[in-house]
């Protein structure tokens, strides 16, 4: 064989390769249809729509509560006596901060004290409304505040017009 013929060889060589990629085998080509379909379509939603739901969960308003599992010791002053914030149960024996809607020291079982946040008057924790000010501070405990409301209408009838 001559270098003529060994290259008209590799030139029907090459181009019986490209004539396959150029001109398909139009069955295969069909029967690939269904995978082409869902890479095509399907693929990309489902990529946009991870996309979407990971920026979701990467921007979302996180809570950053702790609730404290009992009383707080309260701050010392420059003069050693604790200083309670305004607005929060506190024991003034004891020196113990409790969480909003306490009423009574679990040490002591004495009725604590709030001071008003509007104008700073001292009172009992179980009385709501301040007697200086009229400022109604009323939390309701935690378990007491998730109260379900009952499913359907209210007894009785129909739902009030």
């Amino acid at each position: 064989m001559s270098i003529l013929d060994q290259l008209g060889q590799l030139w029907h060589g090459l181009i019986g390769f490209i004539e396959k990629i150029v001109i398909p085998d139009w069955s295969s080509v069909i029967g690939l249809l269904p995978v082409l379909l869902v890479l095509g379509v399907l693929g990309p939603i489902l990529s946009i729509l991870a996309l979407v739901w990971a920026y979701q969960l990467a921007r979302r308003p996180r809570t950053r509560l702790r609730f404290a599992a009992g009383p707080t010791p309260a701050h010392l002053g420059e003069d050693g006596r604790p200083v309670f914030p305004r607005g929060l149960p506190f024991c003034p024996r004891d020196g113990l901060i409790f969480a909003a809607g306490t009423r009574t020291c679990d040490r002591c079982a004495g009725a604590l004290s709030v001071t008003c946040p509007m104008c700073g008057l001292g009172r009992e924790a179980a009385f709501s409304t301040c007697g200086d000010c009229g400022l109604v501070l009323k939390v309701e405990p935690r378990a007491a505040a998730r109260q379900l409301r009952p499913v359907g209408p209210p007894p009785g009838g129909a739902a009030a017009a």
